[in-house]
């Protein structure tokens, strides 16, 4: 029974990790810092909570995102590293695992991506720090995979691959919610400012 109890309690705890880890809702209320040349975005962007608190530092170039985006949880925990060449991300990928009280508390993944699409050897990692998976991607497709579990014991191939396959649509639902905050915040451009 203690076991039991002992086990509900870290998938509690992990729940909350997760939470306070997603991108912004819809509701919550940014300070958008950016300016535009031509009526777009355009040089240093940053969104900030009413308390100045950062949540997303990046850049535009003629109203595309460009270089290295890093987003915040609400907490203060950074979360990810995006990085973008014409709105393509184009680079490593990183995200971190973060604490309820708002600290990173390790690697999670490390994806390389060429022109949108995952292009490389992509590894993540559990929340103990134990290598996770490492899977070889070339322009998008997934080429070969293995996983383990927390502990460091290989998963069988069938399940190494479910197991990417899950983590690769998650990726994209939290890459696409990190982009879909920074979209739905552009910088005001005004009369071709």
């Amino acid at each position: 029974m203690v076991g039991a109890a002992a086990k509900l309690a870290r998938v509690l705890a992990s729940l909350v990790v997760a939470v306070a880890a997603l991108p912004a809702s819809a509701a919550e209320r940014f300070e958008v810092v950016g300016g535009c040349r031509g009526g777009v975005p355009n040089g240093a962007y940053e969104l900030r909570m009413p308390d100045g608190r950062l949540r997303v530092a990046g850049a535009f170039a003629h109203g595309r995102k460009t270089g290295t985006f890093i987003f915040w949880t609400a907490a203060g925990a950074r979360v990810a590293v995006v990085p973008y060449d014409e709105d393509a991300k184009s680079g490593t990928v990183a995200r971190w695992y973060t604490t309820a009280s708002g600290r990173e508390s390790g690697r999670r993944l490390e994806a390389p991506f060429s022109d949108d699409a995952r292009h490389g050897v992509e590894r993540s990692w559990h929340s103990n720090g134990v290598l996770r998976s490492e899977s070889r991607y070339e322009h998008g497709a997934l080429a070969s995979t293995q996983a383990w579990d927390r502990r460091g014991v290989p998963l069988p191939d069938a399940a190494a691959r479910r197991l990417e396959a899950q983590d690769a649509a998650a990726d994209r639902r939290f890459l696409s919610e990190l982009e879909a905050t920074v979209r739905d915040h552009p910088p005001r451009c005004e009369n071709g400012a």
